[in-house]
């Protein structure tokens, strides 16, 4: 195949959220950037501190199969093709971290292909942000020595897993899960989980709407809370979770918000002009 890029692609984890995670690498990548190809779980704060004011935003942001704003993977890998091979340095940001449940390969796939140059600069993942902004060591000495990155939906595992899942010593940590916690822990209730292992709930992780809920299964098994869900959400389970209630440090928000507004092209258009006007 005849290389016809001149340009560069970075993919970059932007952090979980609090825009004071992301890494000074990615903020200078950013800053030296000509186009940005940004996710919808990215802090608004990023783009407006750290983009280049020349740079052009772009949002792809996947908000579901029925949303007019959702931008397919197939549309993502042709801007990143169209976009490098006009000799442009591209930053595909992306939240969290780039390799964790983050569709980073079929992008690899495409670069590759057609031999544009490309780097990868990790950010701080969920599970990360979320174990320390709700005080709950993943692998804390005593209560866990592993740590398992697992994402479920209803009836996704066979017996034999929940088995091992719910007698294993290792802390579970489970990704774009949130709907669906209660059934989770249905099914951890079922599989006979220890009395000595909680169940966390925590919402929009290190940002200023952060919330955590704590349940132990017994509780759960006489009434279901109520809790409004709010994406992005992450559940811990395991022995750690006990440690929440010593060694929290940062309030549930008082406040039900969003913090990663569903972003449209209108809006992205308006952080551009708001960039150049600065």
């Amino acid at each position: 195949m005849k290389k016809i890029a001149q340009g560069k692609v970075i993919i970059a984890g932007a952090g979980p959220g609090d825009a004071e995670l992301i890494t000074l690498k990615a903020a200078r990548a950013l800053q030296r950037a000509d186009v940005v190809l940004t996710d919808r779980l990215v802090s608004e704060e990023i783009l407006h501190e750290h983009v280049s004011p020349l740079a052009k935003i772009i949002f792809v942001g996947k908000e579901g199969c029925n949303n007019a704003q959702s931008v397919s993977q197939k549309e993502i890998n042709q801007m990143l093709i169209d976009e490098a091979s006009q000799g442009k340095l591209v930053v595909r940001l992306k939240g969290g971290d780039v390799a964790f449940f983050s569709n980073v390969l079929d992008e690899l796939y495409t670069l590759v292909e057609h031999e544009i140059h490309y780097e990868i600069i990790p950010g701080i993942t969920a599970a990360s942000g979320a174990s320390a902004y709700s005080g709950i060591p993943l692998t804390a000495r005593n209560h866990a020595r592993s740590v398992r990155f697992v994402t479920y939906s209803h009836n996704k595992f066979s017996e034999n897993y929940w088995n091992e899942l719910a007698t294993t010593e290792d802390t579970l940590v489970f990704y774009m899960s949130g709907e669906n916690w209660y059934d989770l822990a249905e099914q951890f209730i079922q599989h006979n989980i220890s009395n000595n292992k909680k169940i966390a709930i925590v919402q929009q992780a290190t940002t200023t709407y952060q919330k955590v809920f704590v349940h132990d299964f017994d509780e759960l098994k006489r009434s279901k809370p109520e809790h409004d869900f709010v994406s992005p959400s992450l559940i811990i389970v395991g022995k750690v979770v006990n440690l929440h209630e010593e060694f929290s440090w940062k309030e549930n928000s008082k406040v039900d918000e969003n913090y990663f507004r569903p972003a449209t092209r209108k809006h992205i258009e308006v952080i551009n002009e708001n960039k150049l006007s600065a």
